[in-house]
C-alpha cells in the first residue's frame, strides 16, 4: 500500500511539474489517503501483535 502512495505521490509531483494542476492534486489526495490507510493499518497490527505476545518461552 505504501508503494501505491510513493507511487501516485511520484505522479502528482511529474503531473505539477507538467503543469497538469487537476492531476496533480486528485493523485496527491490519493497518495495522502493510502499513506493514511497503511499508518492506521500499520498500528492496528502492531497494538495486535503486543496483545497476543511471545510464545517462544
Amino acid at each position: 500500500m505504501l508503494r501505491l502512495a510513493l507511487f501516485f505521490l511520484v505522479v502528482s509531483i511529474i503531473a505539477g511539474v507538467f503543469g497538469f494542476g487537476g492531476i496533480a492534486a486528485a493523485s496527491a489526495g490519493i497518495a495522502r489517503l493510502l499513506f493514511f490507510i497503511a499508518i492506521v493499518v500499520f498500528l492496528a497490527l502492531l497494538v495486535a501483535g503486543l496483545m497476543a505476545g511471545s510464545t517462544l518461552f
